[in-house]
């Protein structure tokens, strides 16, 4: 006779999966990845420091 099976886990289990499935899909589909948001706010920062340490100071 085989092992017993927690049928609650396995539906967990399942459940999630399907969940992150859903999320990859939604990500690919309607946006940038985390780590290019990121990198395109640290470029974003680095650029706006570089243009302010140019700025003239006033008389």
């Amino acid at each position: 006779m085989g092992k017993p099976v927690n049928l609650n886990r396995f539906k967990k289990q399942k459940a999630r999966a399907e969940e992150k499935a859903r999320a990859n899909n939604n990500a690919a589909v309607h946006g940038l990845s985390k780590a290019q948001r990121e990198l395109t706010k640290a470029k974003r920062e680095q650029k706006n420091r570089l243009l302010d340490g140019l700025k003239r100071q006033g008389d």
